[in-house]
C-alpha cells in the first residue's frame, strides 16, 4: 500500500541544490536596482524593529564550538566560516543565509556573541560574490534585511567606522536588489515579505522616505489579496498566518514608531488575522495540520496572541478559506471544505479535502498527519497525500492529481496540486433533530476510476455523537476502462496520546483519551483495522501513532455506503501522562 510504503525512511545521501536566480537574471536585476530604487545610500539607522521570534542564547556557545545548527541540521565548521562550507540541506542553507540565527546571538548578552555576530555578516559581505544563487531568493533576501535591522544593535559600532559604513553600504545593496526583484518572488508569504522588507528598510533608515511612499500601495494590495476576509491566507495554510504575524505587527511598531499612521489595510489584516488563529486551534491549543501546517510553534503563537485584544468566539463557518469549526459541548471538530488554493500556491497544499480533526476537551482525537519539519523532507510528498489524512480515498490514491515534470516520472516533494473536482462543501445548524451538519461531496476519482465521493457529518447538539455518511456513487459516471474493482479506505488518524482497541465484534474500536474519556467507534464497512500511522507535525520528527481504517471493495455496486459512528461512553478510566510537545528539544527549524 502507498500509505505503508511511505514509511520507509529514505536514508541515502542527499544532494543539495542552492539554485536561484541565474546570474544573467541577477545582472538585470542588479542593474535595474539602480534605477527603480527610490531610497539613497544608508548612512544612519533610526529604529531596529522588535523580534517577536524566541531565541537560544546557547546558540553562541554553539558557534564558539565549532558546531551551526539550523533547521534540524549540525554543520561542524570548526574554525571555517559557515558561508565557506558545503551547507548540509537546502533548510539548513536558507536558514543560514537569512541570518534570523542573529537573534540567537543578541540573546546570549556576551562581548563574545556580539563579536561572533559581527565577524559573520562581516564574512557574508567579504565573500558576496561566492554566494551561491540561493542566497538571492527575494525571500531569502527579505529575510536576511529585516533581520539585520532588527538585530542592528548588536551589528553595529559607532567606533569601527569602516564597518559601520559596509554594512550600510551592503544594506543598501539587498534593499536596491529587492526593489528590483520583489515581484519575482514565489506568490503568497515570499511576496508579502519582500514588500515588507521594502518598507521596514524605508522606516528603519533615516531619509527614506520616499522609499515608503513607493512601497505602501503595493504593500497594502497585496496584504488585501493575501489575507482573505474571514482573516485566512490565500495558501489555506494555517500556519502562514501565525509567520506573517511575527513581521506584521513589528512593521505596525516601525509606523507608529516614526510619527506616521499604520496603513489602514495593515491594521484591518491584523484584526482580521486574531480571530483566525483562535478558529484553527483544537481543544489540546495545537493549530489545526492542513495544507502545508507543521508543528504548532507554541512560542511564537502565544507572542502573538498577546496581541489579540479582540474578544469573543470564534465563527463557526470561514467560508473564505474553506473551512468549518463546530463547537458543540466539549467537542470540536475542524473540516476543510475548501477548494485548492489559485495554482500558483498550491506546492505546500495538501489534497486533504472533506478530511477532519477533532478533540474532547483537551485531548485530541482525530488528526492529519500534518507537515513535517524540514530536516524530514522525505516525508513531504507523503504528507501532503490524501491517504495522510482523515477522509476517504480510493486505492490508497489522492483526490487531487501532483504534477510531475514528464510522463512517468515520480512527483517532487514541491510538485504543484491540482484538484480536486467540483468540491463543493456547506455547513448547517438547523439539521433535524438540532445536530450540526457537515457536508461535501467532489468527483477528484472521477476521471481516473469513475467514482464520486460526498460525506456527511452530523454532530449531535451536545457533542456526544458524531454521526457520517460515506457515499461512493458511479451513477451517471463512466468507469475508466481496464479499472477492476475500486477498494476504499476511510481513515481516522489518532493523536499518538489516544489508545485504541479492537472490540470483539470486529466492527467497532475503543479509544481511550488521555483525559480518561472513552469514545466508541462503530461502522459497516466490510472490515475495520488498526494500522500504523504518524504524526509527521511534531517537533521532535516524525511520532507513531495509529490509524483506524475502515475499508472494503467498490465491485460492481453502483453505489457504497459506509455508515460510521463516533460516540462518548459513559466510561472514564485514569488520565494517562503524555510527553508535552513543548517539553521536547528545540530544533531552530523556523530559522528561515
Amino acid at each position: 500500500m502507498a500509505g505503508e510504503q511511505a514509511f520507509e525512511r529514505n536514508s541515502g545521501a542527499q544532494e543539495v541544490k542552492l539554485g536561484g536566480p541565474g546570474p544573467l537574471r541577477r545582472l538585470m536585476l542588479s542593474g535595474m536596482a539602480t534605477i527603480s530604487y527610490p531610497g539613497s545610500q544608508a548612512e544612519q539607522l533610526l529604529l531596529a524593529p522588535q523580534e517577536l521570534r524566541t531565541a537560544d542564547p546557547s546558540f553562541a556557545t554553539e558557534i564558539y564550538n565549532g558546531h551551526f545548527g539550523l533547521a534540524g541540521k549540525l554543520a561542524e565548521i570548526g574554525a571555517q566560516s559557515p558561508f565557506e562550507i558545503d551547507p548540509p540541506s537546502v533548510s539548513w542553507a536558507r536558514g543560514l543565509y537569512g541570518f534570523g540565527w542573529l537573534r540567537h546571538l543578541r540573546a546570549a548578552d556576551s562581548e563574545l556573541a556580539r563579536e561572533q555576530a559581527k565577524a559573520l555578516v562581516h564574512d557574508f559581505i567579504r565573500l558576496r560574490g561566492k554566494i551561491p544563487p540561493l542566497a538571492w531568493q527575494p525571500e531569502i533576501v527579505a529575510r536576511r534585511v529585516i533581520s539585520w535591522l532588527s538585530n542592528s544593535v548588536l551589528i553595529l559600532d559607532a567606533s569601527e567606522p569602516e564597518a559601520y559604513e559596509a554594512f550600510l553600504k551592503a544594506l543598501t545593496a539587498q534593499l536596491r536588489y529587492l526593489s528590483a526583484g520583489y515581484r519575482d518572488a514565489p506568490d503568497g508569504v515570499p511576496r508579502l515579505l519582500s514588500l515588507m522588507a521594502l518598507l521596514y528598510g524605508g522606516l528603519c533608515i533615516a531619509d527614506q522616505q520616499p522609499v515608503v511612499d513607493r512601497y505602501t500601495k503595493p504593500f497594502c494590495r497585496e496584504l488585501e489579496r493575501q489575507i482573505l476576509p474571514d482573516g485566512g491566507h490565500i495558501s489555506r495554510n494555517p500556519e502562514a498566518l501565525i509567520e506573517l504575524l511575527l513581521d506584521l505587527l513589528p512593521l505596525r511598531q516601525c509606523f507608529v514608531a516614526r510619527d506616521r499612521t499604520p496603513p489602514k489595510e495593515l491594521t484591518d489584516a491584523v484584526d482580521r488575522i486574531m480571530p483566525m488563529l483562535r478558529f484553527f486551534r483544537l481543544g489540546d491549543g495545537s493549530m489545526a495540520r492542513f495544507n502545508g501546517a507543521g508543528p504548532t510553534p507554541t512560542d511564537a503563537l502565544a507572542t502573538v496572541r498577546a496581541y489579540d485584544d479582540i474578544d469573543g468566539a470564534p465563527v463557526r463557518s470561514a467560508a473564505n478559506s474553506g473551512y468549518v469549526r463546530v463547537e458543540a459541548g466539549t467537542t470540536l471538530i475542524l473540516c476543510d471544505l475548501g477548494p485548492p488554493p489559485a495554482a500558483s500556491l498550491t506546492r505546500d497544499a495538501h489534497a486533504g479535502f472533506l478530511s477532519f480533526e477533532m478533540s474532547s476537551g483537551d485531548a485530541p482525537i482525530v488528526i492529519n498527519c500534518g507537515a513535517p519539519t524540514p530536516e524530514f523532507e522525505e516525508w513531504r510528498l507523503y504528507s501532503r497525500t490524501t491517504p495522510a489524512h482523515s477522509t476517504l480515498s480510493l486505492e490508497d490514491d489522492s483526490l487531487a492529481e501532483f504534477a510531475v515534470a514528464r510522463e512517468g516520472a515520480e512527483p517532487e516533494a514541491d510538485a504543484a496540486l491540482i484538484g480536486p473536482l467540483n468540491p463543493q462543501g456547506a455547513f448547517s445548524d438547523q439539521g433535524e433533530g438540532g445536530n450540526l451538519r457537515i457536508k461535501g461531496s467532489h468527483d477528484g476519482y472521477v476521471e481516473r476510476y469513475g467514482i464520486s465521493h460526498a460525506r456527511q457529518i452530523l454532530i449531535a447538539p451536545d457533542g456526544n455523537l458524531i454521526s457520517s455518511e460515506e457515499k461512493l456513487s458511479t451513477r451517471g459516471l463512466r468507469s475508466p476502462e481496464g479499472l477492476i474493482a475500486g477498494s476504499y479506505a476511510v481513515r481516522f488518524h489518532l493523536h499518538p496520546s489516544v489508545k485504541a482497541q479492537l472490540m470483539g465484534d470486529g466492527m467497532s474500536a475503543l479509544l481511550v483519551l488521555r483525559n480518561g474519556e472513552t469514545w466508541r467507534l462503530s461502522a459497516n464497512a466490510e472490515e475495520m483495522s488498526i494500522e500504523e500511522s504518524v504524526l509527521l507535525a511534531d517537533p521532535r520528527g516524525p511520532q507513531v501513532t495509529s490509524q483506524i481504517v475502515l475499508s472494503g471493495m467498490m465491485g460492481e455496486a453502483r453505489d457504497v455506503r459506509v455508515v460510521w459512528n463516533l460516540e462518548r461512553t459513559g466510561e472514564e478510566t485514569a488520565p494517562h501522562p503524555l510527553i508535552d510537545p513543548n517539553d521536547a528539544p528545540e530544533t531552530r527549524s523556523s530559522d528561515t
